[in-house]
C-alpha cells in the first residue's frame, strides 16, 4: 500500500507541474498563414485544430441527453480551441524531449495503462467518457493521450528527477528550443519569461493520470 501511494504521489506531482507550466516559446507573429502553430518542421495548421475541436464537441454531444445540457457543456468548455492547441503543442515538445533522452513507449505499455485505467473506472466506454468529460480528450485520441503521459513518467525516471526539479524542465525547455514554436498570436501569446501563457490549461495532465502510475511495473 505505501509502494502504491508512493506512486500516485509522484504521478500527482508530475502531472500538476505539466499543467502549471509548459514550457514553450513563440516568436508571436503570422508568418505561417494557415497554421494554428509551427513546431520545428510540422505544422499545426488551423483546419487540423479545428478538427480536434470538432471532434471533442460531437462527442461531447452525444453524450449527453438533450440540447440543453449540451450548451451547458460547452459555456463549461468555453477555451476548448486555445486548450486543444495547448495540448497539441505540449504533445510534440515532450515527445522531442522523451526522444532526446532516448525514451520510447511501446504499444504493449500503453494498452496496460489503458486496461488498468479501465479495471478501474468500470470498461472501455466508462473511461473514454471520463478522458472527455473531465479532460477533453475525444475518444480516438485517449491512447496518443496515455503515450504522452507515460513519456512524461518515464522521461522523469530517466533523468532520475521528478517534475518538480529543475532538470526535468530543462529537458522540456532544450526541446522547446529546438522546436522554435511559433504560435499564431490569435490562440495567445507566451510569456517567455514564466514559460507559460496566461489562459493557457491541461485539463487532460490531471491528478486522475495517477491511476495509471499504478499499472506499471515496479
Amino acid at each position: 500500500m505505501h509502494r502504491r501511494n508512493s506512486r500516485r504521489r509522484t504521478a500527482l506531482l508530475l502531472f500538476a507541474a505539466i499543467a502549471a507550466a509548459p514550457v514553450l516559446t513563440a516568436c508571436g507573429n503570422d508568418a505561417h498563414p494557415g497554421a494554428a502553430a509551427v513546431v520545428g518542421d510540422q505544422r499545426i495548421t488551423v483546419s487540423q485544430l479545428e478538427n480536434r475541436v470538432n471532434e471533442v464537441r460531437a462527442a461531447q454531444r452525444a453524450a449527453v441527453a438533450d440540447e440543453a445540457q449540451y450548451a451547458q457543456t460547452v459555456a463549461r468548455t468555453g477555451s476548448l480551441t486555445r486548450d486543444t492547441l495547448h495540448g497539441m503543442v505540449l504533445e510534440r515538445v515532450l515527445h522531442q524531449a522523451a526522444q532526446d533522452a532516448g525514451v520510447t513507449v511501446s504499444r504493449k505499455e500503453i494498452q496496460r495503462m489503458r486496461s488498468g485505467l479501465e479495471q478501474q473506472v468500470g470498461g472501455a466506454e466508462a473511461l473514454e467518457t471520463a478522458w472527455l468529460q473531465e479532460y477533453g480528450v475525444a475518444p480516438k485520441h485517449l491512447d496518443d493521450n496515455l503515450r504522452l503521459q507515460l513519456e512524461a513518467q518515464k522521461l522523469a525516471a530517466k533523468l532520475g528527477t521528478d517534475p518538480s526539479r529543475p532538470e526535468f524542465w530543462k529537458a522540456l525547455s532544450v526541446a522547446s528550443k529546438k522546436l522554435d514554436i511559433d504560435l499564431n498570436p490569435r490562440y495567445g501569446t507566451w510569456d517567455v519569461e514564466k514559460s507559460s501563457r496566461a489562459d493557457a490549461k491541461t485539463p487532460w495532465v490531471r491528478e486522475v493520470t495517477a491511476a495509471g502510475s499504478e499499472q506499471q511495473p515496479t
